[in-house]
């Protein structure tokens, strides 16, 4: 049996000599399902063991020269799975590689400079490919060298590879331009930043993209994979630990490499995470020493020893230590923000394939968020559903003179938004101001496309003196709702709840309104009434606050008609919790 199936059998059957977790499980048992079904014809690939094992065993012969004396580098059970998968995987009647993408998650100080080391040697000069241009990136060249250095440590280290003054080695360090050349195949490995000279053109044959978590926008990593669409072969990994920013480009590979985990079919992204399961991480949970080295592969008495004592300081001085440990030692995704409003995970179980083509002919209510510049501003409705349930759709509108300004500032994917219909960009007034005429035709067609009853307005008074007569054309309620703490705390926790109790449904194709809301904390004022506000200066949060506004009415008109109804005590203790 070759080692990463041995490896795969010892995590899924749990004879492995450490705590796994489910995620590590699930890579695995990809892994072995796979095997089973090779070769068919639903499934056109094969597992090469002489290829796996010819990636294994070159990295075998490196030296580590780091520390008191060189040795050689033996590859962890888990890194030789990694390899194995990456080159044994192949097209039955091509033999070209499988996977073309990877993502792998795990907890820091578990070799994930090596591991994007050694395959970026290993590409450069040993797959017969000419020409390849191998990849060491990161979000500044400076970073990006740390694994470039890796390199030059595994080549310095032997002189088959790094040659001497009488013959010239496998390759050829050129420090002062931050590349390696290969000699074998005419090909380079070159550190690569965001604040290098030019980022335009490549054709990586292999990338490693380093510590993903760092990069606010995936702008790198869609250069990197754009490049490699003629290529037959080709891979682009990202290694990285968790973050902070639930918001970033990393958050979104990761909940898509879960999605893959759980059967979404991509044959050829590659993913291995390495996490404690939810039931690890609740109250003092963190703190049980057996659930550490599910983070941790490598996982080493030296380990232990180190996490016991970050584990000690979490606990004590909590802050930023606790979330330091959190999401580096035990590789968690966890927001910055203590203040977070809404449940990462529950506000993701509120994604679906629901859109407002299902809501044709309902009754709903419309909250908007004004702004009186070229700032976001945001409508939202909100559909009462049957057993206690709320449809939520928002749509934002831009001036269009503002929006390349907008996309550095905020850093946030405006464009794409802009072509997926979520927002639209005003061009009168010479794009700079929103004109809220915008707003009005765009409700008053959706209302007619769909067949909406429209209940009321839930408007914010701020920059709405001149629209308020406009509004007056939809024949509805109309209603005014200071943004203060006072008057929108019961919808905000009203809200809040209801996500919480998977009563909110929203399209998950609306990408914008589910990151406002990640962007989204809560303030409270002195009698301790809350609303929310945003985490950032940079940060959006207009269509939470439209929602928020929306849902002020919709909760009102719930209370009015239970009220009205005059429901027995066990009806009301169902939705009011009294």
């Amino acid at each position: 049996m070759d080692r990463a199936t041995k490896y795969a059998e010892s995590v899924v059957n749990k004879t492995i000599d450490r705590p796994v977790g489910r995620s590590e499980i699930l890579a695995c048992q990809r892994h072995l399902r796979d095997l089973k079904r090779q070769g068919t014809p639903e499934f056109p690939y094969v597992y090469d063991e002489k290829k796996a094992k010819h990636m294994i065993d070159f990295s075998e012969n490196l030296i580590l020269a780091e520390g008191d004396e060189k040795q050689p580098f033996r590859a962890y059970p888990f890194q030789a799975f990694i390899m194995a998968n990456w080159n044994g995987w192949v097209l039955k009647d091509t033999g070209y590689r499988k996977y073309r993408t990877s993502y792998i998650q795990i907890a820091r100080q578990n070799g994930k400079s090596v591991m994007n080391a050694i395959p970026a040697l290993y590409y450069g000069n040993f797959t017969g490919y000419q020409y390849p241009q191998i990849y060491c990136v990161a979000t500044k060249e400076r970073q990006a060298k740390i694994v470039l250095k890796e390199c030059y440590k595994f080549i310095e280290a032997d002189s088959e590879l790094s040659g001497s003054k009488y013959e010239k080695g496998l390759f050829t360090i050129q420090d002062y331009k931050s590349e390696i050349r290969c000699n074998l195949t005419h090909g380079t490995i070159a550190a690569l930043g965001r604040d290098t000279d030019t980022i335009d053109g490549f054709r990586p044959y292999f990338a490693s993209v380093d510590e993903y978590h760092k990069h606010k926008t995936n702008q790198m990593y869609k250069l990197l994979t754009d490049g490699t669409k003629k290529l037959r072969s080709c891979l682009v990994s990202i290694i990285t630990t968790a973050g902070f920013d639930l918001n970033s480009p990393c958050k979104k590979e990761y909940d898509y490499a879960i999605g893959i985990l759980n059967g979404f079919p991509d044959e050829n992204h590659f993913v291995f995470i390495c996490e404690p399961d939810k039931d690890d991480i609740v109250g003092d949970k963190i703190y049980d020493e057996s659930v550490w080295p599910k983070a941790h592969p490598l996982w080493t008495p030296e380990t232990l020893t180190s996490l016991r004592a970050a584990a000690l300081q979490a606990r004590e001085k909590g802050g930023e230590d606790l979330l330091d440990f959190m999401t580096k030692d035990l590789n968690l995704w966890v927001a910055a923000s203590e203040n977070r409003y809404l449940d990462d995970e529950k506000w993701n179980q509120a994604a679906s394939n629901t859109t407002l083509e299902d809501m044709r002919g309902r009754s709903c209510w419309l909250g908007l968020d004004l702004s009186s510049g070229g700032d976001l501003t945001s409508g939202a409705l909100e559909f009462p559903l049957e057993d206690d349930c709320y449809f939520i759709d928002s749509h934002s509108f831009m001036p269009a003179a503002r929006l390349l300004e907008h996309e550095k500032k905020d850093k946030a994917p405006y464009r794409m938004w802009v072509k997926n219909e979520l927002l639209t960009l005003t061009e009168t007034l010479g794009g700079y101001k929103t004109d809220y005429k915008y707003i009005l035709s765009y409700y008053k067609d959706i209302i007619k496309k769909y067949d909406l009853h429209l209940k009321g307005i839930a408007y914010d008074p701020h920059g709405a003196d001149a629209f308020l007569s406009d509004l007056e054309e939809f024949n509805c309620d109309l209603v005014m709702i200071p943004q203060s703490a006072r008057n929108l705390h019961d919808a905000t926790d009203d809200f809040r709840n209801s996500v919480d109790a998977g009563k909110i449904i929203r399209d998950k194709r609306n990408t914008l309104l589910e990151w406002s809301f990640r962007n989204a904390v809560v303030v409270h004022n002195s009698f301790g009434e809350m609303k929310i506000d945003k985490n950032l200066e940079e940060k959006r949060i207009d269509p939470c606050d439209a929602v928020i506004d929306a849902h002020k009415l919709a909760m009102a008109d719930r209370r009015e008609k239970i009220n009205v109804a005059k429901y027995d005590d066990e009806f009301y203790e169902k939705w009011w919790g009294v």
